[in-house]
């Protein structure tokens, strides 16, 4: 049987159910592909992309930022859809939480920081509202993870006490924080891993 106090699983997405949306490695295929100063490209990213995480910029204004300070021979539409490329799901993950959604009622939150431009194309492009109820996303609410007030947003959201809470994140200092606040948490390394946590709070696929 599952534990009866989980009701609910918070999901990261980027590093759980899909690949990093805009990451170290995809800004040094960028650079590369698009003949752009790396180490410049970066500071300039560094100094302005948890602004367009908060959603306090837009994609536009953050690629005029970044990269489209001077002229350039590709178009913004062109570096827009490469980045878009980037992404990739985890079907292991996706069908796992599918299942146990499925079989358990879950409630299915995703608490992410992500620029919101790019979390709606993964969000329409990798059908997650399908199964996913909520979306709790540093670009949408204007709060960033590791702040404590966007984990208390999404169980306020979920109407979940933390006890009833399974959270679900590939890195250690959000994971930390959730268990912090009493959310129950598995650091998410691989779908084996992942999946022997679940089954040891009862959620059996």
């Amino acid at each position: 049987m599952s534990d009866p106090r989980i009701n609910t699983l918070f999901l990261d997405v980027g590093g759980v159910l899909l690949t990093n949306g805009w990451d170290t490695q995809g800004r040094k295929k960028a650079a590369e592909l698009f003949g752009l100063d790396p180490i410049e490209f970066d500071d300039r990213h560094h100094l302005t992309f948890d602004t367009y995480e908060q959603g306090k910029l837009t994609l536009h204004e953050y690629l005029r930022r970044t990269v489209f300070y001077q002229s350039r021979p590709f178009t913004m539409d062109d570096f827009r859809q490469f980045m878009f490329s980037l992404s990739r799901p985890f079907p292991e993950m996706i069908e796992l939480i599918k299942a146990l959604k499925k079989k358990y009622n879950l409630r299915i939150a995703v608490l992410s920081n992500e620029g919101r431009e790019l979390q709606i194309h993964r969000i329409q492009t990798f059908n997650l509202n399908s199964f996913i109820d909520y979306f709790i996303v540093s670009s949408f609410v204007h709060l960033r993870k590791p702040d404590v007030d966007i984990f208390q947003l999404a169980l306020d959201v979920a109407q979940s006490p933390p006890s009833s809470v399974l959270y679900i994140e590939d890195r250690p200092m959000f994971v930390d924080v959730a268990r912090s606040l009493g959310i129950e948490a598995i650091r998410h390394e691989s779908y084996e891993k992942t999946k022997a946590a679940l089954i040891s709070y009862g959620l059996i696929p």
